[in-house]
């Protein structure tokens, strides 16, 4: 197998070439701990409150409402559990969020669930979105928080969250959204948006694994954190800080903001080919998430009778590297609870593809996988089990 094209980048993106060269030297000769007050240590937490700006600058925040995390899944645990349990009712607590959020979301709030919470999982369009109107009904006298995100990681649909951050504001409610999807790939501001906790990561924007954060507005001194021990991190997070991850970070921040406008148009215009391919030469087809609110790298495809799992192996063993509309766990299919939600019906979600493109994809990327998709779903098709 000679080609290796990758269109899986909402799983996660190739480091950038600058953003590895930023890092390296802070993985050797520059090993300091940035708590230390001798030269090594000031050296490093330069460097970190320099990125802490770079990151700042991506959303339209303060430097000091940024808190380093591990990952996209510890911030939305720690935004929505510190919260929580620091604002915890005599009922418990009422927390609102929708059944088409990331895993990290959907679990932490059913473990407050069994610790005395209650959640409302507002219901969902055909298009993934939560509608304001809905949230303004689920809104109770207890309510604590609401959870959305800002756009899906499977469908790509942006969600209303200034809309829905507005009701919650006249409604003294607090408003989490998880933007790891979204950063880097269009334009994001906490203050339009009217958020106060938001959860970023950094490999999803060409960035390394392993370092997130989450924005945590001014004023909101209510929060638990998760990790307790040393002052690191304003005394929210404690733990020596990942120096290399942070600053790789701050650069893929950097760099994607700069790149942001032209980037997104490139990338918008060659999903765009690929879907007009993709219905002008293959029958029974379905686009699934909204047709323009949406991110511009994401495509997501259920191609009738065909099984997805059956066509990502084939499109890997071809050079091709996609997701599934379904999970796969303990040699079990289970169905994306994001089309289930959306109201999708199973045979239809078991043959639904994702293509993810980023930076590194190009125009012949499109042609090729053209050249050999039709057949695919051909052949696919003949051996299906879905009727």
């Amino acid at each position: 197998m000679s080609r290796k094209i990758y269109l899986d980048n909402n799983a996660t993106t190739p480091i950038h070439p600058e953003v590895l060269d930023a890092m390296m030297p802070y993985l050797k000769e520059d090993f300091g701990n940035p708590s230390s007050i001798h030269q090594f240590g000031r050296k490093a937490r330069v460097k970190v409150d320099e990125a802490r700006e770079k990151v700042a600058a991506a959303i339209g925040a303060d430097s000091s409402e940024i808190i380093f995390t591990s990952g996209g899944s510890e911030s939305d645990n720690f935004a929505i559990k510190g919260y929580s349990w620091a604002n915890r009712k005599s009922s418990g607590g009422h927390i609102i969020t929708s059944p088409i959020e990331h895993p990290a979301v959907l679990e932490t709030c059913r473990y407050l669930e069994k610790d005395g919470f209650r959640i409302t999982y507002l219901p969902v369009d055909e298009y993934g979105i939560a509608k304001p109107s809905d949230v303004e009904k689920a809104i109770e006298k207890d309510t604590i928080l609401i959870s959305i995100h800002h756009s899906n990681n499977e469908v790509g649909t942006i969600e209303p969250i200034s809309e829905i951050s507005s009701i919650a504001k006249s409604r003294g409610v607090v408003v989490h959204t998880d933007a790891v999807q979204s950063l880097g790939k269009v334009p994001l501001n906490v203050n339009k948006l009217g958020v106060d906790l938001m959860s970023l990561s950094a490999h999803k924007l060409n960035g390394p694994k392993g370092i997130g954060a989450i924005y945590i507005r001014r004023g909101m001194k209510n929060m638990y954190p998760l990790i307790s021990g040393g002052s690191q991190e304003m005394k929210r997070r404690a733990g020596t800080e990942n120096v290399a991850g942070i600053i790789g970070f701050g650069k893929a921040c950097e760099i994607a903001v700069s790149d942001m406008e032209k980037e997104s148009v490139r990338i918008a215009a060659l999903r765009d080919k690929l879907q007009s391919l993709i219905m002008e030469k293959i029958p029974d087809i379905k686009l699934n998430g909204h047709p323009v609110n949406r991110l511009p790298n994401t495509l997501n495809i259920s191609f009738e009778s065909a099984e997805g799992e059956a066509l990502a192996i084939n499109l890997d063993l071809s050079g091709v590297a996609v997701s599934t509309g379904s999970a796969c766990s303990s040699g079990t299919i289970e169905p994306s609870h994001v089309l289930l939600a959306m109201g999708i019906p199973l045979e239809t979600i078991y043959g639904s593809i994702r293509f993810s493109l980023g930076r590194g994809n190009t125009m012949e990327d499109v042609n090729y996988i053209m050249d050999i998709l039709p057949s695919i779903v051909r052949r696919v098709r003949e051996t299906s089990l879905i009727s």
